[in-house]
């Protein structure tokens, strides 16, 4: 089986209005339920603050309930925390240590890293579920890269 059709990766802005985060939240809960029952299995989050974050907290909430999820972290390099505040690198260290798997796309920082770990998760999934406010930045780059190679895009946003 191709993987791909049972996979799906996040891409969003770092920064996610406070006043919108319980509906982002719910929404992405309400999204991977119905993913879920869709047949995705296999989630792929980068590991970065914001969107990311929240949606790596969402997916091991789903894998509480259902044992066949697997959290997939896409590291850009091993020094992606690097500068973080405590509080977000404790959060960070805490869902690294529960997912099923972590990946560096690089071994060191290098400036094309996080294109390179976006393209990593979009070319390993079949849907991309999104945080797009802005139509440039990172976020817009995997977003359209994701588009121009098949993937289906749910934007949050």
């Amino acid at each position: 089986m191709d993987e791909r059709l049972i996979s799906c990766c996040f891409s969003g802005h770092r920064m996610v209005a406070h006043n919108r985060l319980p509906d982002v939240r719910l929404r992405l809960r309400d999204t991977l339920a119905g993913l879920y029952g869709g047949g995705i299995r296999h989630f792929y989050a980068g590991g970065a603050l914001g969107f990311d974050t929240l949606a790596a907290q969402e997916v091991l909430a789903l894998r509480d309930v259902h044992a066949d999820v697997r959290l997939c972290l896409a590291l850009p390099c091993p020094a992606q925390s690097s500068g973080w505040k405590e509080g977000q690198t404790a959060l960070y260290e805490y869902i690294r240590d529960r997912a099923d798997e972590v990946i560096c796309v690089s071994d060191r920082y290098t400036p094309d890293c996080m294109f390179a770990r976006n393209r990593y998760m979009a070319d390993r999934s079949c849907v991309c579920v999104c945080y797009l406010q802005r139509a440039r930045g990172g976020t817009a780059y995997t977003v359209n890269y994701a588009a121009r190679n098949g993937v289906k895009i749910i934007n949050l946003a």
